[in-house]
């Protein structure tokens, strides 16, 4: 009787923790910081359980350097979350190729400027692929827009948001009466500043010191396209209203990029769309930290020689610990990258793996059955991380409820009977969760026939009780790199 009593007590005790995991996953509400507003915002999309998404892709004149790879990780680490969550994401990011930057760097090495951007966009999909960034939905190209960008701009002309002077077009920003908005600032600062850096000839044909080009007439030889205005070639803001409006629509749910892309550049992008379609162009604006190099927080520049190009350091790191550094730090905030904290993050990894490993390894000596105990802990494990990565997609705390997961994990592998659903279980909901970070760990690679003979010769060794010889043969292996255990449940190796 006592046992039955029991029994149901703990039964709807079951139910309830289940439950309330339940309930907090699908009550679980998320938001996120907006920068328009200073604010953070339940996020809800357009088009239910859909999110249209465009973040700013690269200037493709060089490799990419660290803080490049930052937003594109901080970015896929938020599309991966949001899939998730269920949504289906429509994830677009341009690639930037032509500009003034892209025109100088082809002619120093004497090439065009297609050639140039073919080389980097080539080398930016391999290098993005090593850090196991999923691929976008789509990767406009500027170049391929030619036609809709003259037309756009043609239509704010018509809209009286714009003008031509001698080939060049211009944007009239302070007829946006929203100018300013995103980034905070003063339309006056705005003109100083402008008159300060804007070289005299060209402040001359403006209208207004803080308008901005949308079409640059062509100087010298430089790559052209036909337009009403002569040949010219488009601005860079914009290339991304066109192409974020083109392909997914007027107005967007998720806009995203660098903090250092506030203004002008996402100011202009508004400022553009908005005249044109009459609508709200981005319905949450999303801005990551800047990335600082070293443990003395160095801002990355040339001149200080810390200028961390992606392509070179994945040949030096392993490019999955460089992945998780950067996943690892929620989004808005800045950033370090150090030897030092490289080699942290290769820890946590190098422990993770463990975790698996070991679940797989109890998985064939495992009994039928589930600990219920085990598994609504790892539901409320999971919940909790839900929670934690629903504020604003904060990874540090949605990593401490992974870390206690993996702790949980580790706890039940130490007993001495262990079920199989429980095992399937718990390496399922962590693999699940390390995904969203970007974390796939490969399976070791069978040994060679070599070593599986040093291995089996070491298992008879040890049944004729020469421990010498299996000492011996322990080492040997050691020494190239394979770390046997014998454990309970047999003997099992890994690498070390």
């Amino acid at each position: 009787m006592t046992d039955r009593v029991g029994r149901l007590q703990y039964v709807a005790k079951r139910k309830k923790l289940l439950m309330k995991a339940r309930l907090r996953k699908e009550d679980s509400m998320l938001t996120v910081y907006n920068t328009l507003t200073r604010q953070k915002e339940t996020f809800k999309p357009l088009e239910e359980g859909r999110v249209k998404m465009y973040v700013c892709g690269p200037t493709v004149y060089n490799y990419i350097h660290i803080g490049n790879a930052r937003s594109a990780i901080a970015f896929d680490t938020i599309r991966r979350y949001l899939e998730y969550r269920g949504y289906q994401v429509d994830y677009v990011s341009n690639f930037t190729d032509v500009d003034d930057k892209m025109i100088k760097a082809a002619n120093a090495e004497n090439i065009t400027v297609p050639e140039l951007a073919d080389r980097y966009i080539t080398a930016f999909k391999e290098d993005t692929k090593a850090l196991n960034i999923e691929p976008a939905t789509l990767n406009p190209r500027a170049t391929d827009n030619i036609e809709e960008i003259v037309a756009f701009i043609q239509d704010l002309i018509a809209k009286d948001y714009a003008y031509a002077v001698d080939g060049d077009v211009y944007y009239r920003a302070r007829k946006f009466k929203a100018y300013g908005h995103l980034a905070g600032q003063d339309l006056d600062q705005l003109e100083q500043g402008a008159s300060e850096h804007t070289a005299t000839e060209e402040t001359l044909r403006k209208e207004d010191p803080i308008d901005f080009a949308l079409w640059k007439a062509e100087k010298g030889n430089e790559i052209a396209w036909e337009s009403p205005w002569g040949k010219g070639r488009p601005g860079w803001h914009i290339e991304c209203s066109v192409m974020s409006t083109k392909y997914l629509g007027d107005t967007i749910d998720i806009h995203g990029g660098g903090q250092d892309l506030e203004f002008p550049h996402h100011e202009n992008e508004i400022a553009q769309s908005e005249a044109k379609t009459g609508q709200t162009f981005v319905n949450y604006w999303l801005h990551n930290g800047f990335v600082t190099v070293g443990d003395d927080d160095q801002k990355m520049s040339k001149s200080l020689g810390n200028f961390v190009m992606v392509h070179d350091l994945i040949q030096e790191v392993n490019p999955q610990a460089l992945r998780f550094l950067m996943s690892s730090t929620q989004y808005r905030r800045p950033i370090r990258y150090s030897q030092s904290l490289l080699a942290e993050a290769q820890t946590n990894l190098d422990r993770l793996k463990t975790t698996l490993d070991n679940l797989a390894f109890r998985q064939p000596t495992a009994e039928p059955g589930e600990d219920q105990i085990v598994m609504d802990k790892a539901a409320e494990l999971e919940a909790a991380f839900v929670t934690a990565m629903d504020d604003d997609f904060n990874v540090q705390n949605g990593l401490t409820q992974l870390y206690e997961l993996a702790k949980l994990s580790n706890q039940y592998l130490e007993q001495t009977t262990v079920q199989a659903d429980t095992l399937t279980s718990l390496a399922t909901r962590l693999t699940r969760l390390l995904a969203i970070f970007g974390v796939v760990f490969k399976a070791d690679q069978l040994l060679d026939t070599e070593v599986e003979s040093l291995i089996e010769e070491r298992q008879a060794a040890r049944a004729a009780k020469d421990f010498a010889k299996s000492d011996a043969i322990r080492d040997q292996l050691k020494n190239q790199g394979i770390i046997l255990e014998d454990t309970p449940q047999g003997m099992r190796w890994r690498r070390a």
